[in-house]
This record gives structure tokens, sequence and C-alpha cells, in this order.
């Protein structure tokens, strides 16, 4: 389940007078938290599971009513990972994170709770090789060890910015000993609280993406608790299938909803706005990918509902897909309260102009004589 943190810039809209200081301090606006629901076959989006707005009256989300006190980004992590926990979902969630959750607090928090995560780390973290007591090392010096054991192995072809890539993965066990530093605000001030903890084993999976010439494109050191049966390829295609909510912030932010151009007065209405909206941009993303027989079809249908044109030798776009499905949405309500039949009068009288029929004008009687 992928987890990402957004931000909605509204500085240019002050009739929201609920909106915080996020990020640096010329923005205003809202930090949005998404979870979205992936498969674990095909990374193909299955639905929104919460949408989270922070505001300045507190934290607004889908899983409460009411505006609740603030905590860190990090923090909140831990309801939300707990409500996920208690869905019907037929499987554990896996919890796909980037490296602005790279804390080894919450590695341990989330551990000992039995909660499964993928995380991206930084490169600055050390880690104990081959477990406790094993040679402290930053990461990418176990990454550089693991190359000199000839322990990476292609493992697919993926695609990377629009070119072709080969991802190589390689594992390691470590181990977490360090203390953890919180940092909090306090009355004003900020404080860093020094944690000690257990010992924390994890696996250490290694991907990179190299191109055709095996020139270095990406890498991610990624720390994670899934148990050893679940594979480190699947770890890593996890993790890299994670990337593809950026086709959903694509949708909601600047190629689909333009969500930062909203004008709902409040957070509450935005957020009202959003779980509509991203109901939506997992339907255009999961018709834009599929792969059943009537995909094709349907597709075709949908971009000639929206009206977008397309660059030569594309059938469509992931934004025409959307708006395509705003106008089969509006028809699928429409056919619910009106026959197939009706429906087409209604199209050929507007079409028509709207006009009234002729009435039949009357046979005149002949003269008698």
């Amino acid at each position: 389940m992928p987890i990402d943190w957004s931000v909605l810039d509204y500085r240019h809209h002050p009739s929201k007078t609920d909106r915080t200081q996020v990020g640096n301090s010329k923005t205003l606006g809202y930090k949005l938290l998404s979870a979205l629901l992936v498969s674990d076959r095909d990374g193909q989006p299955l639905a929104p599971l919460c949408e989270q707005l922070q505001t300045a009256e507190g934290l607004l989300s889908s899983r409460f009513n009411r505006p609740r006190p603030l905590r860190s980004a990090l923090d909140e992590l831990t309801p939300l990972f707990h409500f996920v926990a208690g869905l019907p979902l037929g499987k554990r969630a896996v919890f796909l994170l980037d490296a602005e959750a790279d804390s080894v607090d919450h590695y341990r928090k989330w551990d000992r709770r039995g909660w499964l995560f993928v995380v991206r780390a930084d490169a600055e973290r050390y880690a104990r090789l081959g477990g406790q007591g094993g040679e402290e090392l930053r990461l990418p010096a176990i990454a550089d060890r693991l190359h000199q054991q000839g322990a990476f192995a292609p493992v697919r072809e993926v695609d990377y910015h629009g070119q072709q890539a080969v991802q190589q993965v390689a594992e390691a066990a470590v181990v977490l000993d360090r203390p953890a530093y919180q940092n909090r605000v306090i009355d004003g001030q900020r404080r860093k609280r020094r944690i000690v903890g257990k010992a924390l084993p994890l696996r250490l999976i290694i991907t990179e993406l190299r191109d055709e010439q095996e020139q270095l494109l990406e890498r991610w050191y990624l720390l994670s608790n899934v148990p050893a049966r679940v594979v480190a390829a699947s770890v890593a295609l996890w993790y890299y299938w994670r990337w593809r909510i950026e086709t959903f912030w694509k949708l909601l932010k600047s190629a689909g909803q333009q969500v930062e151009h909203w004008q709902q007065e409040n957070g509450r209405f935005i957020l009202k706005r959003l779980l509509v909206v991203s109901m939506a941009c997992v339907l255009a993303w999961r018709l834009g990918h599929s792969q059943a027989p009537q995909a094709e079809a349907a597709r075709r249908v949908v971009m000639s509902l929206s009206g977008r044109q397309v660059e030569h030798g594309k059938a469509y776009t992931q934004e025409g897909l959307l708006a395509g499905v705003w106008v089969l949405l509006a028809i699928g309500a429409v056919l619910q309260r009106t026959s197939v039949i009706d429906l087409k009068e209604m199209v050929d009288f507007v079409l028509g102009g709207s006009v009234e029929p002729v009435a039949a004008m009357p046979v005149p009687l002949r003269k008698t004589g």
C-alpha cells in the first residue's frame, strides 16, 4: 500500500481561512496524505483507502468526522496503520513509504505491533551487516560490499522515465541498534530527545536501475520486516510500483483535476471533493493500464466522451481517460432513471434544435354540390 504526502498550495486563496504553513514559509495551504491500495500481483490501483489534510484547525481525515489535534507526520502513521490493519482486505497490508518515513523509532514501534513495511532509507543511515555484533557500515558501503561479492542479480526490465532499464537486486541481513532521536516542537521550542531501543533485525534490499551501458540510473536502499518467504525481487518490485502513485498526483494536481485551483472555502469541503475525485483518478488509472479483452474498446469510447485530442500515434492519455470517466459517470447516473429509448429521443430532440413537433394539419373537407 503506497503512502505519500503532497503539498496543496493555496497561497492565492485567502478565503480559505484554515490554511496553514506547509513546506517553505511562502506556502500556505494544506498537506495531503493519500493511502492507496494496490494489487500485489500487478501493482494496479484498487481503491483509495484514506485521505487526510493537515489544516490550521487540525487534522481532517476520511477516518473520522471531526478535526483532531495535529501530531507529527510520522506519528500520524500509527493510527492509519491500525485502521488499515482492521479492514477486511483478505491479506496483510504492506506499507510502502518513501525516505520521509526513515525513522528507527517508528520502525521499532511498527515492528512491535506486527505491521509490515518497506521504507526507502537515507543513504546516510548506518546498519550492522550480518546481524547483531556485525560490522557497522553506511548503506552505500554495504552496497559496495555486495557488489564485490557478486550478490546483485538482474531480475526484470522496467520503465524509468520513458527509457528501458534493468532492475538488479541484492539483499543482506542487517540490524539497527543505534538510539533514535525524536524532534518535536514543544511550547514553540524545537527539542531533540534521545530514545534507546532494542536492536532491530531487518532485511536490507538494495535495488539498482541500470541502462544498456550498465550506467547506474537509480539506487534504492529498502529496509523491510516483510518475512523472508517473500523473495527480495518481489519486495523490490512492490517499491517500484510505489512510484506509480506519481500518476495519481499528476491526475489530481496538474493534468486532470487541478486540485490547487479548487474554490471550496475550507479544507473540510476540499477533503469531501478529494474523496470522489480520488476514486475517479483510480478508475482512469486502471483503465489506462488494463489488459482485459474489452479494455481497448472501452478506452476508445471513454476518450471519445472526453473530447480530448491526442498526439498522432497515441490512442489515449491518462488525462483524457479521466475527463471521459466523468462523462461516463454522468451517463451511468442518467441511465439509472431513464431508459435507453427515452434517452435517445432526448438526444434527437436536443440535437434537432429543441423544436416542438408540428401538429398534423387536418384534411380539408370537399365542398358538396
